[in-house]
């Protein structure tokens, strides 16, 4: 039976591509038009910057949305816009993209990881508050795959401790948590444009807030620290270039145009793909009903069991699976915290304390994720048809039963 696998040379389940991004002639014909005006700068008087803005905070149902180059830097921004200082310690997952954890150190703050949940693959509330210290300042919840953290207790427990909230939505663009966006439930969302997202230009990023201070802060640090009202050459706070283009606008708003039907269609397969690989022994879907209204699966993510198809590492399954026509791959192979920056504390950042140490650091729900279980298919494969999810599961069930 292994000879009829693809990755033997056997046929494969599903002979399909999955092209990303989906784009058309309107696309072309919009940053076509901005390019011919010669107004490719930001700000501009033909201003597309704006308008972005003023669309995405109406989308998200927030009272303001601010570009920037890209998703890390929206979450510094908003980060440093949120006043903390040197040797401050800030809440993060270890499971999510360097960058969460990377604009802390940029800060000058001490990144403090805790679990996640092994249900969601989310950041745990529990383990959030058993890390808070006198010295935390801030939460990052990461909506890690486009699944809403429980945004309720999050909330809740900076509440009571007086923390900042900055939702990592990078993942996260149309989805949504007890039918609010999500990046619109606490002190500012963030979100990335950058080409593998639901959302993209290419690169980009965004952020969204309802808090009139923090915007004014944010504007300034990605204009150079000009202020609202003063001249060109004022420079009022330690900020930077951090600005997005017109064509980069332009192309974006044709985009979310699309944004709202791809986000119920991913919504809608994830959910049938669910029904289905729940009924193979050892394949387990991440877990749904928690709070979530809209899921955007920028990536789908289920749990794979090697006791179930004959110890077979989890690394040969998703080669296998690849193989086979499915979008998919095995995920992160550690946790953050076991990356060289911080185990050889390459931190280049004068606030750190020397007793901070990752060296110990032990997350046991994310190690088994990133180790034994957690496989990936990509966001643009869930754009596909009913069938196309019944292929992924075929798929699985053929390896399964080669390898037994």
């Amino acid at each position: 039976m292994k000879n009829n696998l693809a990755v033997n040379g056997g046929p494969k389940t599903i002979d399909k591509k999955f092209p990303w991004p989906v784009f058309d002639q309107t696309d072309i014909e919009v940053v076509t038009d901005i390019a011919s005006t010669g107004n490719w700068g930001n700000p501009n008087c033909d201003d597309r910057v704006m308008a972005l803005e003023d669309e995405f905070a109406s989308y998200c149902g927030t009272k303001y949305a601010l570009t920037c180059v890209n998703g890390s830097v929206a979450l510094r921004l908003a980060l440093i816009a949120c006043g903390v200082r040197p040797g401050d310690e800030v809440i993060v997952p270890p499971y999510t993209f360097i960058a969460t954890a990377s604009v802390v150190l940029e800060a000058n703050c001490v990144p403090v990881f805790v679990d996640i949940d092994p249900d969601t693959y989310n950041i745990a509330p529990a383990e959030i508050e058993r890390a808070i210290t006198k010295r935390t300042r801030a939460i990052i919840p990461v909506h890690f795959a486009g699944q809403a953290c429980d945004m309720d207790r999050i909330m809740a427990i900076s509440k009571k401790h007086n923390l900042r909230v900055i939702e990592d939505a990078c993942h996260a663009h149309g989805a949504e948590y007890k039918n609010k966006k999500l990046g619109s439930i606490g002190d500012a969302g963030c979100f990335s444009f950058q080409s593998s997202k639901n959302l993209t230009s290419g690169e980009g990023g965004m952020i969204v807030t309802n808090d009139d201070s923090l915007y004014d802060m944010m504007n300034s640090l990605r204009n150079v620290g000009r202020v609202k009202g003063g001249q060109w050459y004022d420079h009022h706070n330690l900020g930077c270039n951090y600005r997005i283009t017109q064509l980069q606008s332009v192309l974006l708003l044709n985009q979310l145009k699309r944004l709202e039907e791809q986000t119920r269609k991913r919504n809608e397969n994830g959910l049938y793909l669910n029904s289905l690989l729940k009924e193979i022994d050892g394949i387990t879907p991440l877990a749904r009903g928690l709070g979530e209204t809209l899921h955007s699966y920028h990536i789908y993510i289920f749990k794979y069991d090697r006791t179930k198809f004959n110890d077979l590492p989890k690394k040969e399954f998703s080669e296998m699976l690849a193989a086979e026509g499915v979008p998919c791959f095995m995920g992160y192979p550690y946790p953050l915290y076991k990356q060289p920056l911080f185990q050889e504390k390459n931190f280049m950042c004068y606030a750190i304390p020397d007793e901070v140490d990752y060296s110990e650091v032990s997350c046991p729900v994310t190690e088994k994720a990133c180790y034994d279980e957690a496989v990936w298919i990509m966001q643009n494969s869930m754009l596909g048809s009913k069938d196309d999810m019944m292929k992924f599961a075929e798929a699985i069930r053929k390896i399964q039963k080669a390898v037994l």
